[in-house]
């Protein structure tokens, strides 16, 4: 029988394209149809994206915090262009290829001291899904009765995949809907906040409870190292991780680190582990690993940990995505760690952190606002409620500024090479947009 499509006409106008996407497109964590409209985009380039109704507005998310050296780098770009003109795609099931070599061996040289493998994913929650399985794989080698928990800290977010959500607040996170169908892990309070805080007895004890009464049946404790992002955008001290280091050594649990979101320079450190030297038996990178060009990410594991999964039942890690190491993602992570070994990011974070401390601070005064926080390149101001998303978007647009506030959150993680004005105005912004939400 004959199938009939209708070819699809072009498009005449924003109005129409916004409607089109209404009708059709459902976007992340969103009802079908959106409540409200998405903004269409027609360009980006540097901190900026032209809007499809003309307005250019600076993208103070990074592009939900890839985008560290703002869009279209030329760099990154003439490296993908490069790689095109190569090979866009390969299997690596048996195969492999100079890029994604180049990247394992350059992650290993950039990670924490002792981390010396690479296992490539698609994405974030799917590195987070490699790690689980890695650790899981590497607890059956060598017992009868091999681990099946992990132990993950209360507020914390590690993906849209089940095994990452099983990882997530059970309670208060934003897939308690499935709650009923996850894995039980065990959770610990996550610890008090502040950078600059001293280590808390009480919770180092209570942490060590845990561990000793669940010791036999814990494969790892997996934690957001110093941030927890999308759970909360919670700080918390470097202090506790060599504590953390400790109690698993002590108790023969694997430490497995997710770097997604604070990896490559974006709390001030190339990785957040680095604040405090300490190395991890599985670390997860992705987000800004490719300039925020493609999508990839990866987990990389000790050789203690390969060990036994080599040693164990099969033989073998068992994943393997179909775009694993693509050619051109694994391009774009190459130019993009090109542009981060030559040092200027730091000076670079350092700058965007002073402007977001001095143009964040108007913010305490600010009816509703119970506390202003900033580390890195990242700024947040956290509201006594819920935001007034479409009241707080708006007035960050009147600023010329995209926001994507969340919870009772108004925070920003601005690309790298933000200039200063431009962190300015980015936090006016952000303080423009606290404001609206508490008037509204």
């Amino acid at each position: 029988m004959a199938i009939h499509r209708q070819a699809p006409r072009p498009v005449t106008g924003s109005a129409e394209l916004q409607a089109l996407d209404r009708r059709h497109v459902w976007h992340p964590y969103g009802a079908m149809p959106a409540a409200t409209p998405a903004l269409a985009v027609e360009r980006a380039e540097g901190v900026h994206l032209t809007l499809a109704d003309g307005r250019r507005v600076i993208d103070a998310m990074s592009s939900w915090w890839c985008a560290c050296h703002g869009h279209r780098h030329p760099h990154i770009q003439a490296a993908v262009a490069a790689q095109l003109e190569r090979m866009p795609h390969v299997m690596f099931g048996g195969l492999t290829h100079e890029p994604a070599v180049r990247l394992a061996e350059r992650l290993v040289a950039l990670a924490p001291d002792g981390l010396e493998h690479v296992f490539f994913a698609d994405s974030g929650s799917v590195s987070v899904e490699v790690a689980i399985k890695m650790a899981l794989q590497a607890g059956r080698t060598g017992t009868s009765s091999p681990p099946t928990r992990l132990l993950a800290l209360r507020g914390g977010y590690h993906g849209d995949t089940f095994g990452a959500m099983a990882l997530c607040d059970p309670v208060g996170g934003m897939h308690h809907l499935y709650a009923d169908v996850l894995p039980r892990h065990l959770f610990a309070t996550r610890p008090p906040p502040g950078f600059a805080a001293a280590v808390d007895p009480a919770w180092v004890a209570e942490l060590e409870r845990l561990l000793e009464r669940h010791a036999t049946e814990l494969a790892a404790v997996v934690v957001e190292p110093v941030v927890q992002g999308a759970g909360g955008m919670w700080f918390w001290s470097p202090a506790y991780l060599p504590v953390l280091r400790e109690l698993c050594d002590r108790h023969g649990v694997l430490l497995v680190l997710d770097e997604i979101a604070t990896g490559f320079g974006r709390t001030g450190a190339l990785f957040a582990a680095d604040h405090a030297g300490v190395t991890p038996d599985i670390m997860c990178v992705g987000k800004a690993l490719t300039g925020g060009t493609m999508t990839l990410a990866a987990a990389l594991c000790t050789p203690a940990v390969a060990q036994a999964i080599t040693a164990g039942e099969g033989g073998a890690l068992m994943h393997g995505p179909t775009f694993m190491a693509n050619p051109l993602a694994c391009a774009a992570a190459l130019a993009s760690t090109d542009l981060l070994l030559d040092g200027s990011w730091e000076g670079r974070v350092a700058q965007v952190e002073r402007g977001l401390r001095e143009g964040l601070e108007p913010a305490r005064a600010v009816d509703g606002v119970a506390d202003v926080r900033v580390l890195g390149a990242i700024g947040v101001v956290q509201l006594d409620g819920p935001v007034d998303v479409p009241a707080a978007t708006a007035a960050a647009l009147a600023e010329g500024v995209w926001l994507r506030p969340f919870r009772d959150l108004v925070y920003t993680m601005p690309p790298f090479v933000s200039a200063p004005g431009e962190v300015a105005a980015i936090a006016r912004a952000v303080v423009a947009a606290a404001r609206a939400s508490a008037a509204a």
